[in-house]
């Protein structure tokens, strides 16, 4: 098991990774190379990776508690038990071709958007903040169901992530009826 966050640095995660007591390596991708590599568009997302480097279920929410279930709806059991069975037994609980379904390839201004980020987070490091600003925000415009890059870049522009922003961003994920993989696997299938 790994972990890989979205944040700037060690310091910004270092209390919740405390709090957390995860006995498991946590890397700090702040410009979002893994979110855009795997598809990832919301966290926490979990990516289940095979020995051979194989995507054996696709990127999904998954929670490692229960601590925002009633917020999200979410129980964090089945994904668990999933788990313990890949683990002990070599069960996935999905077939290839399943996996392949599930996957959500971007669409080409979500791939843009991506591109606008990588742009914001290059000038953003390179102290040209006010040039990277509107790059940001083209970002979200492109993708506005990507919370890597909407919330994602909350901290990078000084704004509180879990602050007015985030609000506003959860009233309108919920307003667009709570869209997931699995809702954008399958609308891209029939489209």
């Amino acid at each position: 098991m790994l972990g890989i966050v979205l944040d700037q640095s060690a310091e910004a995660i270092r209390g919740y990774v405390e709090k957390s007591g995860a006995t498991f390596p946590i890397l700090i991708d702040p410009e979002h190379q893994v979110a855009h590599l795997y598809g990832i568009i919301n966290i926490p997302t979990v990516v289940w990776i095979d020995e051979g480097g194989k995507v054996v279920r696709p990127p999904r929410i998954e929670y490692g508690t229960n601590l925002w279930a009633e917020l999200t709806g979410a129980d964090c059991e089945p994904h668990f038990e999933a788990l313990r069975a890949w683990v002990n037994r070599g069960e996935v609980g999905m077939t290839a071709d399943e996996a392949c379904q599930g996957q959500v390839p971007p669409t080409y201004d979500e791939q843009l958007a991506r591109a606008e980020f990588a742009l914001a987070w290059h000038l953003h490091a390179d102290g040209r903040t006010a040039a990277a600003e509107p790059h940001f925000a083209r970002a979200e415009e492109l993708a506005p169901h990507d919370w890597t890059i909407r919330r994602g870049s909350m901290p990078i522009r000084g704004e509180d992530p879990m602050g007015e922003g985030f609000m506003a961003l959860y009233e309108e994920f919920q307003a667009a009826g709570r869209p997931s993989y699995e809702t954008f696997a399958s609308a891209r299938r029939k489209g």
